[in-house]
Formats: structure tokens, C-alpha cells, sequence
């Protein structure tokens, strides 16, 4: 199983970013993705998911400026991330869950400064 998060980039406050997490080795549309996040030196957080159906929800930290969804023919679930701020800098980490199972790929830093 593998699950590769890419698209962190240095992006300046207030401005937009997709992340992106290709899985493979899974039925990808059988699992409920996530998002989390850890920032230095913090504990990792939920930041959203997507459930097999396609509802949705966003930590209360993000409402309103992130949105989870995902394409379950290519086996990807993205985070697109608007209004940025200094406090969403971290290494964000997708993952792959269902009773049994619980997959995590590697973190794509996101650093938000000017």
C-alpha cells in the first residue's frame, strides 16, 4: 500500500494550494480519506475527510477555507486550501481508513509566510 502526498510549496498569506494524495495497493474508493497535519514541535491534527459516499467534513480550524474531495478513478483525494495563514504552516499527511485498516503516507510541507 502506498499513499504519496504531494503539492507543498512556501505559499504567502492568504493565498491558495491543492494537495493531492495518490493511493495505490487499495480499493481506493472503499476507504474514508483524511487529512491531518502537524506543525513543529505541535501534536498531528484532523484536519478533514471524505467518506466511500462522498460526505465530507473539515476541522473547525479550516471551515470555510479548506475543501476535501476526491476522484475515485484515479485514486486521489486532494485538500484544496484557500485564505491561507501563518498558523496552517505544517506537514500535512493524507490517510486511508475502514475497520481493519489504517494507511498513512508521508507528509508535504506546507509553510505559509510572507
Amino acid at each position: 500500500v502506498q499513499l504519496q502526498a504531494f503539492g507543498g510549496v512556501l505559499v504567502q498569506p492568504g493565498g491558495s494550494l491543492r494537495l493531492s494524495c495518490a493511493a495505490s495497493g487499495i480499493i481506493f474508493s472503499t476507504y474514508t480519506m483524511r487529512w491531518y497535519r502537524q506543525a513543529p514541535g505541535k501534536q498531528r491534527e484532523w484536519v478533514a475527510f471524505i467518506v466511500r459516499g462522498g460526505t465530507t467534513n473539515v476541522a473547525d480550524s479550516v471551515k470555510g477555507r479548506f475543501t476535501i474531495s476526491r476522484d475515485n478513478a484515479k485514486n486521489t483525494v486532494y485538500l484544496q486550501m484557500n485564505s491561507l495563514k501563518p498558523e496552517d504552516t505544517a506537514a500535512y499527511y493524507c490517510n486511508a481508513y475502514k475497520l481493519g485498516d489504517d494507511y498513512w503516507g508521508q507528509g508535504t510541507q506546507v509553510t505559509v509566510s510572507s
